[in-house]
């Protein structure tokens, strides 16, 4: 089965909870089985150049799991789960009560108008790169070369670990 890599962030109504609860969906899920998850991160809001419209700041973390779903059925099952917990899709970059992006999908690489494997922002993203980390820092993202160089080039100074999804 795929393994798969699942980015989750939320930064509105208690976003703590409502990454524990999509975690619960998740391992609810039949079609999924989670293999390992980073933790809880915290991290500063990314906004679109030249807005500087302050946000709260986002939880992030990021769960390994395996799939028969093909990449477009996860895809619409991920959605779902955001809409279950009352995503909005108002603006690019906008607060949100629950984002999951699929991250990596085994070595798979591909470039649709709906989904894009690895994920775009992947090897810029601080709030991606270390919680990949936690969970396997032998990891090579396709296209993009080996996790720890990416890890390498950005800084976490905006990142705070929060500890595990239990606590």
């Amino acid at each position: 089965m795929p393994v798969v890599y699942i980015g989750l962030g939320s930064n509105l109504d208690n976003p703590q909870q409502q990454l524990r609860s999509a975690l619960k969906i998740l391992v609810e899920t039949p079609q999924l089985r989670i293999l390992a998850d980073s933790g809880l991160y915290q991290s500063r809001a990314m906004t679109l150049p030249g807005d500087e419209t302050l946000q709260p700041d986002y939880i992030n973390a990021v769960v390994q799991l395996e799939t028969d779903l093909l990449p477009a059925q996860l895809l619409d099952t991920l959605q779902m789960i955001e809409d279950r917990q009352g995503r909005v899709r108002a603006e690019r970059w906008g607060a949100r009560t629950l984002d999951l992006d699929i991250l990596l999908y085994d070595d798979l690489q591909m470039n649709s108008e709906r989904l894009t494997i690895p994920h775009a922002g992947i090897a810029e993203r601080d709030f991606v790169l270390y919680p990949l980390q936690k969970i396997d820092n032998t990891l090579n993202i396709p296209g993009r070369g080996p996790l720890s160089e990416l890890v390498a080039s950005v800084s976490d100074k905006n990142l705070q670990y929060l500890g595990e999804f239990n606590e």
